[in-house]
């Protein structure tokens, strides 16, 4: 008991000033269309260029300081969606001092132009993005994706309550009934989307409705709001560090991280993996430091190993992808040790990566 008050008397007296001296700018060139955030930390410029890196890979598939414009592929829907992504607006959310948590507003214009809002969240004592698996014990992620999972149930069956009470319901009102009841609600960490505030943390589980049921759809996404306090005694101790606002860090895994190194020894690559999925599948973007031109990497990551395929370009003849390598490595520690394999000349190469 006297462990838990402590805990979150450090969360309700937390101190902001690091927070503060994190600045969020637009990316130049900003436009109607591109309204980006790029963040600076004078007090570690380090944890600015790994945020940066990730938010302008993972988000717009530009690599920082490669030359040209910031937003071309999104823009020309030259990126790996065949989608035009437009950036509206960003906007900095109130949190403990350990975590940068940014809104992000925009449209993706696919088959349907749609108007979307993610939340990107960091770890401001090391620049990684924060994932949302790492802040619960193993044992507990089954009983964290129960909670979301019973909330939204409940949201949706209180709207649908409320729908069957109408009397003479109209064709609107019994198509909506039909929506909700089968509404997806299993949804988990892996993929959700979330965001920290100073008391609390809201997962954003999507919708009912796909694009063309959408009008239907009063409920829209659902905010499932958990005080730190609801959540303490499922926190990892990476989770209760990163919200108590301490020094000390713990172990996370490589999902979503920045590691560099060298192929050959003598080639320095940068890599960002992607979230590690529950299936234990991944992609990856590395690239040559020299040219910083992104290469794709997919893979899987089981027991520590990564066993990952770089393709090279898809055969129209046999309709599927020609591998240009393929790696084995295995983390240890923060480090990736292994080999990249020509697939042409079966040559080996060593490859080795560290943790930024």
């Amino acid at each position: 008991m006297k462990k838990s008050i402590v805990f979150f008397l450090l969360i309700s007296g937390l101190n902001f000033s690091q927070q503060k001296v994190v600045k969020i700018q637009n990316l130049q060139p900003k436009s109607e269309n591109f309204v980006f955030p790029v963040a600076t930390y004078a007090g570690n410029p380090a944890v600015a260029s790994k945020i940066n890196t990730f938010l302008q890979v993972n988000e717009l598939e530009y690599i920082p300081n490669s030359g040209g414009n910031p937003f071309k592929l999104a823009s020309t829907a030259t990126n790996s969606y065949s989608n035009y992504v437009f950036f509206y607006d960003w906007e900095k959310l109130e949190t403990p001092k350990n975590i940068l948590s940014i809104g992000i507003h925009g449209e993706a214009s696919g088959a349907y132009p749609e108007e979307f809002a993610d939340w990107k969240n960091f770890d401001l004592r090391t620049g990684n993005f924060i994932n949302a698996v790492d802040l619960f014990q193993a044992g507990s992620i089954k009983t964290i994706n129960s909670l979301i999972q019973n909330k939204v149930r409940k949201r949706v069956n209180n709207f649908i309550v409320k729908l069957k009470s109408e009397k003479n319901p109209s064709e609107e009102v019994q198509d909506q009934i039909a929506l909700y009841e089968d509404c997806f609600t299993e949804h988990t960490l892996y993929g959700i989307r979330y965001f920290f505030g100073k008391d609390k943390l809201t997962f954003v589980a999507g919708r009912c409705s796909n694009h063309a049921m959408r009008a239907l759809d009063d409920l829209g996404s659902h905010e499932l709001e958990f005080t730190y306090k609801e959540l303490e005694k499922y926190l990892s101790i990476y989770g209760k560090n990163l919200i108590s606002g301490s020094e000390k860090v713990g172990q996370t895994g490589p999902g979503n991280k920045l590691f560099k190194g060298k192929i050959d020894g003598k080639y320095p690559i940068t890599v960002l993996f992607n979230e590690i999925n529950e299936d234990d599948s991944f992609s990856a973007t590395y690239w040559y430091d020299k040219n910083k031109k992104p290469i794709n990497w997919r893979g899987e990551f089981v027991h520590d190993h990564f066993s990952i395929t770089e393709d090279d370009y898809h055969s129209e003849e046999l309709k599927e992808w020609i591998p240009k390598a393929l790696i084995e490595a295995d983390l240890k520690g923060k480090k990736i040790i292994g080999t990249w394999q020509d697939y042409q000349t079966k040559k080996y190469l060593t490859l080795e990566l560290e943790e930024l």
